[in-house]
C-alpha cells in the first residue's frame, strides 16, 4: 500500500501528465523525484523499478549528468487512488479511504460508488445448499461504548437493543410487554414490584440468567452511572430482593408510574454479573448480553455481530451484522460518498433512486432547542432579555438554512397533541403578551444584547453553528463552546448564557422529559425549580397517561411563560429498505430490528 501512496504523490506532482495513459514520456531526472517522495536518489531508483514491475510506469534512464530520463506513467491518478482506496477499505479503514479520495479532488464519484456498493449492503455466501447472509453498513456516528450504563448516543442504544435485553420489550407506540420478564405485578401501592423471569434465557457465554444478574445490572447502574441518563428512576430504588433465581422485588422510595417504562430501555438492559466483573471497564468494548445477536469481533471502527443460535425468541434471519462506525469529522463526506445500499437509515435519498425504494418516516423524531440558565450576572438573567433574544432568534431562518425534507418548526414536544396531524410549521410567537412585557421591561431592553455563551456537546456544534449565525444576522454575538458528553453533565455547563440541548421523542419520551426537565431544574431560579418539581412528581404519580400529558404541556408552558426554553426545530427520522427487503419491523425512531429481516437474492435487486 506505501508503494502506491508514492506512486499516488508521482502522479499528484505530475498530474496534468496522468489523467489518461498511457501518455508520451516526461523527461525527469532521479534528483526531481526523490524530491518529490523525500528520500534518497538511490531510493528512489529501488522504488521506480517496484512500480515499474507491477506495470504502473516505464522508466527509461539515460546516462550522463546532462541527460535527463523518460518516465511515463500507465495507470491513471483516479484509478490508482481507487485501487488504494478499496484496499484501505477491504482492511476496515473505510473512512482513510473516503479521505484519500477526498485529498487528490479528483472527480471520482461514479467509481467510489461503485466500489463501496460493492463493500456494503448484503452479502451472500453459498456452501452447497447452506447459505449465509451478512448486512454490512456504515454507522454515522462514533461508538464509544456498548455497555449499557455508559451509552448517551442513538446508535449506541440501538446496537445495545440487539445484544442485550430488558425485563420489558417496549413497542414502537409506547405499550409494554413481557420479555426477559414474563410476568410482573405491583402492590396497592405502586411501590413494590415483583418481576417474574423466564427459565432458560442464557447469556452469549453460556450462563444461564437469574435473579441475581437483574439485581446486579440495577446496583452496578447507581455505582458507574449516579448521575447517567434516567438516574431519577434507578436512584429511586430503596431495595432489591431475590427470594429465589426466578423472581426479583424491588422496592421504591415512591409510587413512580414510569418505572416500567424504564425497566423496557436499553439502559435497564440486563448485563452479567460474571462477565462484567471479569472485565471491569473493558465490558463496553466486549459486551455480553442475551439478545439476538452477539459481538464476535471488534476491528477499529467496525463491530461484527453475529445470529445468537439460542436466542430465547428464536434465531435471528440475519447471519451476520457489520457496523461501520464513522467518525463525526467524516459523517458530511461519507454522506456525499455513500451509495444506497438496500437498508439504509436516516437518509434522503436522490429522486432518481427514490422510486423503486420503499420510506418509512417515522413519528418518533428528535428536537432540538436552547435553554437560558437563570446564573447572576448572566447576560439573560431577566425574562425582558430572553423574550428579547427569542424575538430576535429568526427561526424560519434557520429552517432554510437546514436542508432535508424531514425538517419542521415546532413549538412543543407534543407535537400531536397540540397541533394536530400533518400540521404546519410554527410560525415564531410574536403576540401581545411578549411585546407587552417587553415594553414594561427595564431600561436595559433598549439596548444590545452582550455577547451570548453558547455550550453544547461536538456532536450537535454544526446546529450551534448555525444558530450563532442566524443570531449574528439579527445582530447578537454567540461565543460557542464545545463540552464532551460526560462533561455537559457537569457544573460546566451553568457557565452558559445559552444551552444547546437535543431530546430523542421516542416510545421512551416521558423518561426523557423528565430527564431533560429534571437538568433545567439544576440551572433555575428557585421559585421556576419548585414549580418544576412539584408537576414532575405529579407525573410519576399519575397512573393515567393523557393525565401525564397534560402535566408535561403545564411545564411547557410555564417555561414559556418564563422564556427559559427555546424550540429550534424537528427533525423526523426515514428509514429507507429496498423491495429485496422482507420481515421489516421497526423499533425506536425507525431503527428496524436486525432479528426479523431477511432478504431475497442479490440478483433480485441492482
Amino acid at each position: 500500500m506505501k508503494l502506491r501512496k508514492q506512486y499516488l504523490e508521482l502522479c499528484r506532482h505530475y498530474g496534468s501528465f496522468a489523467e489518461s495513459a498511457p501518455l508520451e514520456a516526461i523527461e525527469v531526472t532521479t534528483g526531481e523525484l526523490a524530491e518529490v517522495l523525500d528520500c534518497t536518489p538511490r531510493t528512489i531508483i529501488t522504488l521506480i523499478g517496484r512500480m515499474q514491475e507491477k506495470g504502473w510506469l516505464t522508466w527509461q534512464p539515460k546516462r550522463g549528468r546532462a541527460n535527463r530520463s523518460e518516465l511515463t506513467f500507465h495507470v491513471p491518478l483516479t484509478r490508482a487512488a481507487v485501487e488504494e482506496a478499496e484496499e484501505l477499505a477491504e482492511r476496515n479503514d473505510l473512512f482513510a479511504a473516503i479521505e484519500l479520495l477526498r485529498s487528490f479532488q479528483l472527480d471520482t464519484s461514479s467509481l467510489s460508488r461503485e466500489w463501496l456498493t460493492r463493500q456494503f449492503g448484503v452479502q451472500t455466501v453459498r456452501r452447497g445448499q447452506r447459505r449465509s447472509d451478512m448486512l454490512r453498513f456504515p454507522l454515522p456516528q462514533t461508538l464509544h461504548s456498548l455497555d449499557p450504563a455508559r451509552i448517551h448516543f442513538t446508535g449506541e442504544s440501538h446496537l445495545v437493543q440487539q445484544l442485550f435485553d430488558g425485563l420489558i420489550q417496549c413497542d414502537s407506540k409506547g405499550g409494554l410487554h413481557p420479555h426477559l420478564a414474563h410476568a410482573w405485578e405491583a402492590d396497592e401501592a405502586r411501590t413494590s414490584w415483583t418481576f417474574y423471569l423466564r427459565k432458560g434465557v442464557r447469556f452469549h457465554h453460556g450462563r444461564e440468567l437469574t435473579s441475581a444478574d437483574v439485581r446486579y445490572t440495577l446496583e452496578r447502574l447507581l455505582a458507574l452511572a449516579p448521575h447517567g441518563l434516567f438516574n431519577w428512576v434507578y436512584r429511586g430504588i430503596k431495595r432489591i430482593e431475590t427470594p429465589d433465581a426466578y423472581s426479583v422485588q424491588i422496592e421504591l422510595e415512591q409510587p413512580n408510574e414510569l418505572f416500567p417504562s424504564f425497566l423496557a430501555s436499553s439502559r435497564a438492559s440486563i448485563v452479567p454479573m460474571d462477565r462484567c466483573e471479569e472485565l471491569g471497564l473493558s465490558f463496553g468494548e466486549q459486551p455480553v448480553g442475551t439478545g439476538p445477536y452477539r459481538l464476535v469481533e471488534r476491528a477499529g471502527q467496525v463491530w461484527i455481530l453475529d445470529a445468537f443460535a439460542d436466542y430465547f425468541q428464536g434465531r435471528g434471519f440475519l447471519d451476520r451484522i457489520e457496523v461501520w462506525s464513522i467518525a463525526e469529522e467524516h459523517v458530511e463526506q461519507a454522506r456525499e460518498t455513500m451509495p444506497p445500499f438496500q437498508l439504509m437509515h436516516n437518509v434522503r435519498l436522490p429522486d432518481r433512486e427514490a422510486g423503486s425504494w420503499q420510506e418509512i418516516r417515522q413519528t418518533g423524531m428528535t428536537c432540538k432547542f436552547l435553554t437560558a440558565p437563570h446564573k447572576p450576572g448572566g447576560a439573560l438573567v431577566s425574562v425582558a432579555d430572553r423574550i428579547r433574544f427569542r424575538r430576535l432568534l429568526n427561526r424560519e431562518r434557520l429552517l432554510a438554512l437546514l436542508d432535508g425534507d424531514v425538517v419542521d418548526g415546532v413549538d412543543s414536544f407534543w407535537p400531536i397533541r397540540t397541533m394536530g396531524e400533518g400540521a404546519m410549521p410554527y410560525l415564531d410567537r410574536g403576540d401581545d403578551r411578549l411585546e407587552d412585557s417587553l415594553e414594561k421591561g427595564n431600561a436595559s431592553t433598549a439596548s444590545p444584547l452582550p455577547p451570548l455563551t453558547l455550550i453544547t456537546i461536538p456532536e450537535y456544534e454544526r446546529d450551534a453553528r448555525l444558530v450563532a449565525r442566524v443570531c449574528a444576522e439579527s445582530g447578537i454575538e454567540i461565543k460557542l463552546q464545545l463540552l464532551a458528553a460526560e462533561e455537559f453533565n457537569t457544573d460546566k455547563r451553568f457557565e452558559a448564557d445559552l444551552l444547546l440541548f437535543a431530546v430523542t421523542l421516542d416510545e421512551q419520551r416521558e423518561l426523557r422529559l423528565i430527564d431533560l426537565f429534571t437538568s433545567i431544574c439544576e440551572h433555575a431560579d428557585d421559585p421556576l425549580r419548585r414549580e418544576l418539581r412539584q408537576l414532575m412528581s405529579d407525573i410519576r404519580h399519575e397512573a393515567d397517561s393523557e393525565g401525564r400529558i397534560d402535566r408535561f404541556l403545564e411545564i411547557e408552558e410555564l417555561l414559556d411563560q418564563r422564556s427559559s426554553l427555546f424550540f429550534l426545530y424537528r427533525k423526523s427520522l426515514k428509514t429507507a429498505f429496498h423491495p429485496s427487503i422482507r420481515g421489516v419491523t421497526l423499533e425506536s425512531l425507525g431503527w428496524v430490528r436486525f432479528r426479523d429481516i431477511w432478504f431475497t437474492d442479490k440478483k433480485e435487486w441492482s
